[in-house]
């Protein structure tokens, strides 16, 4: 696996999900180069989605054993601008916003600690990629 140059890696809830449901990529997150760290965006969606009780306890360790970041004010800012410029650009609708919103904060937050961001929702987070940088890996 290539080096990306990036200390900290935040997997998105895609990634997890896949993990956790159908047990895929687990090798390949034991095998990065990149510290885990959790964004407080992924583990809340994890926790509405979770439907067992194992579900809920392996969202509990993830919190104990890795750090959480929060997106801060400016990054709630930005994703609201970064939105604002798609609706305009694309002509998204509120659907596709809400959407695009936590991925948005998920992205920011990434970049603001200077973490790459592992998805398999690859489509949405290269849209939002376009319209502000950040380093991006995307699993099958």
């Amino acid at each position: 696996m290539a080096r990306t140059g990036r200390l900290y890696a935040i997997v998105d809830t895609s990634v997890y999900v896949e993990l956790i449901r159908h047990g895929r990529f687990k090798h390949e997150l034991l095998a990065l180069p990149n510290l885990i760290r959790n964004s407080a965006v992924v583990l809340s969606e994890l926790r509405r989605g979770a439907t067992l009780p194992r579900e809920r306890r392996w969202i509990d360790g993830l919190e104990t054993q890795h750090q959480v970041f929060f997106p801060g004010l400016r990054e709630w800012r930005r994703s609201g601008q970064l939105l604002e410029r798609l609706r305009k650009k694309r002509g998204y609708d509120a659907k596709k916003l809400r959407d695009l919103h936590f991925d948005a904060l998920i992205a920011l937050t990434a970049r603001s600690v200077g973490a790459l961001v592992i998805t398999c929702n690859g489509a949405d987070f290269e849209e939002l990629r376009s319209e502000e940088p950040f380093e991006l890996l995307v699993w099958g």
